[in-house]
């Protein structure tokens, strides 16, 4: 008799985290796989047992609602939304053009606020969790990514209070923090006009490869954790940026000079 399996739906599952989660998941769950990337999705299904793939932009509303309703017609009894596509762009604020900053807005917030809000109904009806993939910079700023740190401020005060209002409704709600992770992500960002950053990444602390990110992640969920901080620099650059926002402030500014040498 074969193993049934209950559904966990994956963005940005092509790469980088992305990946390493879904081959990490796969053991346990019928896998639904979304990124834009068709190539790398069809490898990747094809190294899996029992997965799906939907190619799909999520900067794309429209796309993202065809997407929901390919998804609720074949009714999967979903149990985890794991929202971990993303984008950003390393820019100061004033050479950033709007539209560079609505698309980082529409991967990172918008579209996990879509997509769980068009699946809300199999979410309550299975009592599923929602695991967002947030950052260090949703909770204080880091220079030439004012869009990105909007975007994950906005993804952690949406979903802190989902998390509280579905309570009742036994939908539940992981929030994960990393700070510096070796994804695709960085690779890929964005610079003020949108097209790809050439000047080097600026970070602090230690980068880690993202699949020590996915081990933790995956035992967070097992665990049924609400928040995730996996790393002591997270905690204390929070802190210290709540307790001493000026010194933070400086020691950042000196950190990250070279974001404010860069010249439109």
């Amino acid at each position: 008799m074969t193993e049934h399996k209950p559904v966990a739906i994956l963005t940005g599952a092509a790469s980088g985290l992305g990946r390493d989660l879904a081959i990490r998941l796969s053991y346990g769950y019928r896998l639904y796989l979304i990124d834009r990337d068709q190539d790398k999705l069809t490898e990747l299904a094809a190294t899996l047992e029992d997965s799906r793939f939907f190619v799909c932009d999520l900067a794309d509303s429209h796309a993202i609602d065809t997407l929901i309703t390919d998804i609720r017609q074949r009714e999967p009894e979903i149990a985890l939304l794991i929202n971990n596509a993303g984008i950003t762009h390393r820019s100061l604020s004033r050479i950033t053009q709007p539209a560079v900053i609505e698309k980082v807005m529409a991967v990172n917030f918008f579209a996990p606020v879509r997509l769980t809000q068009g699946l809300l109904p199999l979410l309550v009806q299975h009592q599923a969790k929602v695991v967002n993939i947030s950052s260090m910079a949703g909770w204080m700023p880091v220079l030439g990514r004012a869009g990105y740190c909007a975007s994950k401020s906005a993804l952690h005060q949406y979903f802190e209070t989902f998390r509280a209002e579905m309570h009742s409704d036994g939908v539940t709600v992981l929030m994960v923090y990393p700070s510096f992770l070796d994804t695709p992500i960085e690779r890929n960002a964005l610079n003020g006009d949108g097209g790809r950053s050439r000047h080097q990444r600026s970070m602090v602390g230690k980068i880690r490869p993202s699949s020590w990110m996915a081990e933790q992640i995956v035992t967070a969920i097992r665990q049924d954790k609400q928040r995730l901080f996996p790393d002591a620099f997270t905690h204390f650059s929070s802190l210290l940026y709540r307790l001493l926002p000026r010194v933070f402030l400086h020691l950042m500014s000196r950190k990250f000079a070279t974001e404010l040498e860069v010249k439109p």
